[in-house]
């Protein structure tokens, strides 16, 4: 089975945990990924033991369940969240970064602009 991608997991996580009678269909548009990506990534989520899927006894659904974080899944999720933290963090320093530089280029061009006579004969 392929690894699961970090974002997606922490987003399942951090979903679940929150609301976990949501369905297959809500995860999906909460997310923002396909209807079959979630049913994949919840079947691998159970396949490693991280949540289990329990029927709602008393719901006229009979198809609906409710996604259980295990005492793996709440450790899984702990890890994850921090490489998770780490990954944005390093985005956050690299977008920073390449402002800062976007920043001095405008700066630059604007002090070669304004440093130019401007004739409205020209």
């Amino acid at each position: 089975m392929p690894k699961l991608d970090d974002d997606i997991t922490y987003e399942l996580f951090k979903t679940l945990e929150a609301d976990p009678n949501l369905s297959q269909r809500a995860l999906s548009r909460a997310l923002g990924i396909s209807l079959g990506k979630v049913n994949y990534c919840l079947k691998a989520l159970i396949a490693k033991g991280w949540i289990k899927a329990k029927n709602f006894e008393q719901s006229p659904n009979k198809a609906g369940y409710a996604y259980i974080l295990t005492p793996a899944g709440l450790e899984t999720k702990a890890r994850v969240t921090a490489r998770f933290l780490h990954h944005k963090i390093t985005e956050y320093e690299k977008l920073q970064s390449e402002i800062e530089i976007l920043r001095r280029e405008v700066d630059s061009q604007n002090e070669g602009y304004l440093n130019q006579e401007v004739s409205i004969y020209d």
